[in-house]
């Protein structure tokens, strides 16, 4: 997202070192908001920008280190979205190291446009990797095309691309990891969205993929299935696009959030592991009030579900039955403050929340 003028002269490493007084190594530090601090940059050497994914590692494997965090980046040196290709690793320490920089003329498989890297970031205990790819060539949405899921073995080397009619876009994603197989669940949002030049399209889609295989030497995608359809989306010129974003199980798996950015919503999709048909745009959980452009989510240990608005840069706590209990602004930054910086967020037991600040580059943390 680029509703922020903060970071456009931040061309490279080196001028984001002068803006925001963090190197591709920041030290972590107190932010001036109570209860948050900053772990690290998210820029690596090549100059990326826009960090949208996070993820925790859930287990030691080749050069990921359990606890770490993977930090996708959307944009390129130049502040173009669409055209990022790296995945950072941090630790707690605030270390920064480089996971993967993504080559898009050397993909083992098709990837419709190229490589953008967005909020789809998954980390399997099996070691592999999943990242969302919505590619533009100049970072506009007129040359946004489809994309694709980039799977990465625990070296960050890209071993397979899963693409095709029903993925296009992939914008966020979550999973239910259960070692040997895992389902993936992710949200597309360019279903229409580019032919209608920025009016509202009523395309977007939840889709679930049941990976097996996932101890063997590369991971066999078994079924794509429609679980959500009909959520309203469009494209932006300041966000390229906006639609269904965050996405997030409950603690038994037997409903699945959605962040319906445009409508100030939260859904709930019922049975997202077993179900064969879509649900729709699901049940709303709860729509307006703190809500507004609902983007990353996640749900806490304790069962609610946790959400951050895109307009203003509030963290929103909601209970399961709908009840709006909190907020917090967790980025003030920009004019108006908040808007666009705040994308994925992962809530770590005994540490606290983990979230990517766009406006600013950097992992924080919230406790």
């Amino acid at each position: 997202m680029k509703r922020f003028n903060k970071v456009k002269a931040c061309a490279t490493a080196v001028a984001l070192v002068a803006v925001c007084g963090l190197g591709a190594h920041a030290q972590g530090g107190r932010s001036n908001r109570p209860g948050i601090s900053v772990v690290a940059s998210t820029v690596p050497a090549n100059g990326d920008i826009n960090p949208y994914g996070i993820a925790r590692v859930p287990k030691s494997q080749g050069s990921l280190i359990q606890g770490n965090i993977l930090i996708s980046n959307f944009n390129s040196s130049a502040n173009l979205q669409g055209t990022g290709t790296t995945i950072v690793q941090i630790a707690p320490d605030g270390t920064n190291t480089l996971f993967a920089q993504i080559d898009a003329t050397n993909l083992p498989g098709p990837c419709p446009g190229g490589v953008g890297l967005t909020t789809a970031l998954s980390a399997l205990r099996s070691g592999w990797v999943i990242v969302g790819s919505l590619p533009t060539t100049d970072g506009t949405a007129a040359t946004a095309q489809a994309g694709c899921l980039l799977v990465l073995d625990s070296n960050g080397n890209v071993v397979e691309t899963f693409y095709g009619s029903l993925i296009d876009g992939p914008w966020d994603m979550t999973a239910l990891d259960s070692g040997a197989s895992a389902e993936l669940f992710v949200t597309n949002v360019l279903n229409g969205t580019v032919a209608a030049g920025g009016s509202v399209v009523h395309e977007g889609t939840v889709t679930r993929l049941t990976l097996t295989g996932l101890f063997e030497a590369i991971p066999t995608l078994q079924a794509i299935t429609v679980i959500g359809s009909g959520f309203s989306e469009r494209t932006d010129p300041a966000a390229l696009v906006i639609g269904p974003t965050g996405v997030g199980l409950s603690g038994n798996a037997d409903t699945l959030y959605v962040a319906d950015s445009l409508n100030n919503r939260i859904a709930a999709i019922p049975d997202p592991i077993f179900r064969v048909t879509s649900a729709g745009t699901g049940a709303t959980v709860t729509q307006g009030g703190s809500l507004n452009d609902p983007l990353g989510l996640t749900v806490s240990s304790g069962g609610n579900i946790l959400t951050v608005n895109g307009n203003n840069g509030y963290l929103v706590t909601t209970t399961p039955d709908g009840n709006q209990i909190s907020k917090v602004r967790l980025d003030s930054s920009g004019n108006p403050p908040g808007a666009g910086a705040l994308f994925g967020l992962v809530p770590v037991p005994g540490q606290g929340l983990y979230y990517v600040d766009d406006a600013t580059n950097t992992l924080n943390l919230f406790n």
